[in-house]
């Protein structure tokens, strides 16, 4: 049985005459003339150029988070940075270490892979091999140095050493030909904290036979411990997530709840996330849950090789007004 074919409808076009307008200037409008971009001079400073950017979406955002690290840097707050390995990998070292030694930064919490690729800029000045090359026959990660190094380090922690603390004093007392370039060992000679947060089988020095589990896991607990009394001690300070997708702010979170159980008062957070995608973790665990109701949280979306300079470069630059 053939199905009926619907009847074809003439419609009257919509008669404009009943439109009705108004004038452009009762319009409330979101973009102003003083909100545009000024065009960038060939003697503009970093500051100049900065507070030449559009005051729309992420640059006032931008700027908003600059203002904000540095005043409360200067109110004696907190400001701790949690990172993944790829800030490391994209030539990033130089300036976290730069703020470590300005005193801007109170601690750093990086993953297990970014222990690998801090020693081996350390150890040889040059890391982050092909792994698609060399994952055809198995050689991906089996580089002897960088296993030995790391796990001796991690094995013969002291008792009061994190694995951070760990790896950064080995780093100083092997006198590598370019430990200035390394984070941990810059954490170890200015005192400060460095921890470091291990998932076992993620990295490659877990591959080697002398990786001994109970030691990584214990130097990492103690991480976690030393971590949680940063964060205790976070009240109305930053912390900014560099490249961590999901390591970094499922520990973040944990630690502030632990601080936030044993009745440390940790609110009034500005948290920021930043990263080349966004990711569903440091949505939740670093922007919305941590500031809900007590603070604010921002994402910034780009390269970090781009975008952390220029956050560090705003920072400075408000530092010095």
């Amino acid at each position: 049985m053939k199905s009926k074919r619907p009847r074809s409808t003439h419609l009257t076009p919509l008669d404009l005459t009943k439109v009705h307008t108004y004038p452009l200037r009762v319009r409330r409008s979101i973009v102003k003339a003083p909100l545009l971009a000024a065009p960038p001079r060939p003697d503009m400073r970093v500051g100049d150029f900065l507070r030449g950017l559009p005051d729309i979406l992420a640059a006032r955002d931008f700027r908003t988070v600059a203002w904000e690290i540095a005043a409360r840097h200067r109110a004696g707050k907190r400001v701790v940075l949690g990172m993944g390995a790829h800030p490391i990998k994209v030539g990033l070292s130089p300036l976290i270490i730069d703020l470590m030694e300005r005193g801007i930064l109170s601690a750093v919490a990086m993953n297990g892979a970014a222990i690998i690729h801090d020693f081996e800029l350390a150890y040889a000045g040059e890391t982050s091999e092909d792994v698609a090359a060399n994952l055809a026959d198995g050689r991906f990660g089996m580089a002897e140095d960088t296993g030995r190094f790391l796990n001796e380090a991690i094995t013969d922690a002291r008792d009061d050493e994190g694995l951070g603390a760990a790896v950064g004093n080995a780093i100083r007392r092997a006198r590598l030909p370019h430990a200035r370039s390394s984070i941990l060992a810059a954490g170890a000679r200015l005192h400060l904290p460095v921890t470091v947060h291990v998932a076992v089988g993620t990295d490659i020095i877990h591959m080697h036979p002398s990786a001994d589990g109970a030691a990584i896991g214990a130097a990492s607990l103690r991480d976690f411990r030393t971590l949680a009394a940063v964060v205790g001690g976070l009240h109305g300070g930053v912390f900014i997530n560099l490249g961590s997708a999901v390591l970094l702010p499922e520990v973040f979170v944990k630690a502030l709840n632990l601080a936030r159980n044993v009745g440390k008062r940790v609110d009034k957070l500005l948290t920021v996330d930043m990263d080349f995608i966004r990711h569903y973790r440091p949505q939740m665990n670093v922007v919305q849950r941590p500031t809900a109701g007590r603070g604010r949280g921002y994402h910034f979306t780009g390269h970090h090789e781009i975008m952390f300079p220029l956050l560090c470069a705003a920072v400075l630059d408000y530092l010095r007004q």
